[in-house]
């Protein structure tokens, strides 16, 4: 009986496996879709890649009587690279869509790769500004979002009620835009993995349970980028009633 179980749980996950992965195939074709229409230059670049890598593969065979042995694994390096290229390119254009709109901040913190503690909208206004609060290595980030002169306040009375309970951590500060002094949406990965690392992981686990008393002020901001085209007055409208 047990034995009967076992396969039918091995043959239950098999099917599992075999729908996720064709859901993730649809998935990254409805985006080979959606990126070749707004973005002409796509095919050229990855079937480029295809040829440039295969063809380095092949004349290096040549060079020792190797080139159609070669050649194969030249091919799947060349697919490999223009997936990459694809994965760039979609990459820039979903931040390019994003940057500028409200929300487009935590989304993109939302989306970070590694060992970060996201505490979404710790402070914001009824304009849409908003902090977040990142923690990691380096410390306490604030990450800010909106008008420049009115974040710039939200960001110091932050500071101030993080630094009562943090102490020596460093507390770092990133306004995102495209001005002088602020960060690219789509460079904020690569900004916050540049800071220096002053904290091991035991000491964020301890700065984490600091901080969750702190709680949140102001309202919650919209979950990921506002469309083009949504009327700012009723979504500042129903961040009052929340």
């Amino acid at each position: 009986m047990a034995g009967k179980q076992d396969k039918e749980a091995l043959k239950q996950a098999k099917k599992e496996r075999r729908a996720a992965s064709k859901a993730r195939r649809g998935q990254l074709f409805q985006a080979f879709k959606m990126q070749r229409k707004e973005d002409k230059a796509l095919i050229p670049w990855m079937v480029g890649a295809i040829l440039v890598v295969a063809g380095a593969f092949f004349g290096v065979g040549f060079l020792f009587d190797m080139q159609w042995i070669l050649l194969p694994i030249g091919v799947l390096f060349g697919v490999l690279a223009a997936m990459i290229i694809f994965g760039r390119r979609v990459q820039k254009t979903v931040y390019t869509k994003a940057d500028g709109q409200p929300g487009a901040a935590a989304w993109a913190l939302d989306n970070l790769r590694g060992r970060w503690r996201v505490t979404q909208t710790v402070a914001a206004t009824t304009h849409l500004d908003a902090v977040h609060r990142v923690l990691g290595g380096p410390g306490v980030i604030l990450v800010a979002e909106g008008a420049p002169h009115r974040v710039k306040g939200l960001i110091t009375q932050e500071k101030k009620r993080v630094a009562r309970l943090v102490g020596e951590t460093p507390i770092y500060d990133v306004i995102i835009g495209n001005d002088e002094g602020q960060v690219p949406l789509r460079k904020l990965q690569s900004h916050l993995m540049r800071l220096p690392r002053n904290l091991k992981p035991a000491q964020v686990d301890a700065l984490e349970a600091k901080l969750a008393a702190l709680g949140n002020r102001g309202a919650a901001m919209p979950k990921g980028p506002m469309p083009q085209g949504a009327k700012m007055r009723n979504v500042q409208r129903t961040i009052r009633r929340r």
